[in-house]
């Protein structure tokens, strides 16, 4: 084999190990979804489905903390991530200062925590949204959140529990 053979096969092996190893394309991204259902607690409702996401995978929702909002939520705090490696679908509801004056999810507010009200009923209909849209399972829905966000996943469960199986 020539020395010019054996440069063509090198530069070609380094192209295929780059090909390898180069990061898959992101065509996905955080979109905001305008209607989603009845909407008491005026949130609103941001969702994440990585390409080729299959029905009956599970779903996520995101709740920022203080002074915080979806975007900001979804870029930090690594969850596109796994729902990319894991395959699931993720929803980051979001509240504003015309909630509360510090952008927190009322958690301790009984208008936005009992069932059918507030934002915890803007939650649900978020999650019967991605169930109905994105063909996500309804028996694995889990909640997490930051500050408030993680006070206000609490509640979730609580009003809203898990039916039957």
């Amino acid at each position: 084999m020539s020395l010019a053979d054996r440069r063509a096969l090198l530069g070609l092996s380094g192209l295929v190990g780059t090909a390898l190893t180069a990061a898959p394309a992101q065509a996905a991204s955080l979109v905001q979804v305008g209607s989603f259902g009845g909407n008491p607690g005026n949130l609103a409702m941001y969702s994440y489905r990585p390409d080729g996401l299959a029905s009956g995978r599970p779903l996520v929702v995101l709740l920022h903390g203080c002074t915080q909002n979806a975007s900001g939520y979804f870029s930090n705090s690594g969850w596109r991530k796994y729902a990319d490696q894991s395959g699931f679908a993720l929803v980051v509801p979001q509240t504003s200062s015309s909630n509360n004056s510090s952008s927190c999810f009322n958690w301790f507010e009984t208008g936005d925590t009992t069932r059918g009200q507030g934002e915890a009923a803007s939650i649900r209909a978020m999650v019967s949204y991605a169930v109905a849209n994105y063909g996500t399972d309804p028996s694995r829905v889990y909640v997490t959140g930051l500050s408030a966000g993680g006070a206000m996943s609490a509640v979730m469960p609580a009003t809203y529990p898990a039916a039957p199986r």
